[in-house]
Formats: C-alpha cells, sequence, structure tokens
C-alpha cells in the first residue's frame, strides 16, 4: 500500500527540527536508503564518552507551592553551582535543559567524581540558607560507552538512554547511579564503593555508588 501523505526528506527541512544537524540528516537518510553502510555510519559518528544526567529534585511541587519565578531561582542557584564543578572536572560538553543537566567526559572517573562534588557542594549551599525553603537535591545516573557523536548532546545512543533512565527517572535525591559499563570500567577504584540494585521498572543491572569513607560512615 502506498503512503497517501507528504514525507519530507529534504535535509535542511529536517534540520529546521534542531534535533539533527543537515549533514546528520543526510547520512541518516543515505543510509536509509542503502546508499551508505550502517558500518561506514558508524565509522563517521561513533565514539567513546561517559554521560552524566542529572534531575533535581521537587521542581512540579516547589511551582505549585509557590510560582514558577521560585522555581526559576531554583534552577538557576543549581546551575550557578554545578557549571564550575563540571568545567573542573574536564567536561567535553555540558548542556542544561528546564531541571536537567546532561553532560559529556571522555572517561567515567571525571563524571563520578564531578556527581560527588555536585552532591557536596549542593549539600552545602541548602544549609547555608540561601537556598531558602524547598531546598533541591540532584538525582544523577551515569552511562559509558560508545555513542553516536550527534543530536544536541553528542551523545545518542544506548549508554545515554540508560544515564538518562537513572538519572531522571531512577535516582533518589542525593543519589548516583552508574550502568554496568561504568561499574566494570571503575570497580577496581579503591575509593569507590558500588552496590548492585534492582528495580521493576529498570530492565538492566545498576550500582548505586558512594565514596568509601561515606560508606564506613554508615
Amino acid at each position: 500500500m502506498k503512503y497517501p501523505f507528504e514525507i519530507t526528506e529534504d535535509p535542511q527541512e529536517l534540520a529546521n527540527l534542531s534535533f539533527w544537524s543537515r549533514e546528520v540528516y543526510c547520512d541518516l537518510l543515505a543510509c536509509q536508503k542503502g546508499e551508505i553502510t550502517e558500518e561506514a555510519f558508524k565509522a563517521k559518528y561513533n565514539r567513546k564518552a561517559s554521560i552524566l544526567c542529572l534531575d533535581m529534585t521537587g521542581l512540579t511541587r516547589s511551582t505549585l507551592k509557590h510560582s514558577a519565578l521560585f522555581s526559576f531561582f531554583r534552577i538557576l542557584n543549581v546551575q550557578k553551582i554545578c557549571y564550575p564543578v563540571f568545567k573542573s572536572f574536564h567536561a567535553d560538553l555540558i548542556h542544561a535543559f528546564a531541571d536537567n543537566f546532561t553532560v559529556i567526559f571522555s572517561n567515567p572517573a571525571d563524571a563520578l567524581d564531578a556527581a560527588f562534588e555536585v552532591h557536596k557542594r549542593i549539600g552545602i549551599f541548602n544549609n547555608t540558607g540561601k537556598a531558602k525553603e524547598d531546598v533541591t537535591h540532584c538525582c544523577i545516573g551515569i552511562g559509558y560507552g560508545t555513542v553516536f557523536s550527534i543530536g544536541h548532546d553528542k551523545a545518542m545512543g544506548d549508554e545515554m538512554n540508560r544515564a538518562s533512565v537513572l538519572g531522571e527517572d531512577t535516582a533518589k535525591g542525593t543519589e548516583t547511579l552508574v550502568t554496568e559499563n561504568v561499574y566494570n570500567k571503575l570497580k577496581h577504584v579503591n575509593k569507590y564503593v558500588f552496590t548492585l540494585q534492582t528495580h521493576d521498572d529498570v530492565p538492566f543491572p545498576f550500582y548505586y555508588v558512594q565514596k568509601k569513607e561515606e560508606h564506613r560512615a554508615e
């Protein structure tokens, strides 16, 4: 059966969606038509990266309780705190959207250390009184592996999806969760303690991570 409606296959028109670049649309369309191979597409765009996905707690609740502007201030505070942390741990890309961050690192150790530092500084900020009422905490998920260097965050693929699930849907405030790839890469590093987790809504293994001294303090 022939599809009876218009289909947009002009790369420039599709690029107006601001999702992928014109070049990526050209290559994807060519790959879809068999004009270039999947292997050639992967060779052009694949890279190894560590992805940190951060979500802030309480946005909806604070908006309902206070105002949209109050929520903007909460987001602003977290951005002011997190941005220098990510820079100091050598982030390749820092992208904020609404109450989320997506941050790309070359290696998972930098991503994990940045996550611990974020939790530390947010906690200190909350205790200064500058946060006022309805304080914010951060939920963080981290993945590592081969991704496609395309899209807003230059890191699309399975590990990005997993990091997003962990950071935005699974982790609680102050928690850092990591994928199995991150665990396998860093499990021999003495300063971390990894605890295997299970969750009915998460169809893959993942780990809760603490610094060793924090784990002992419990």
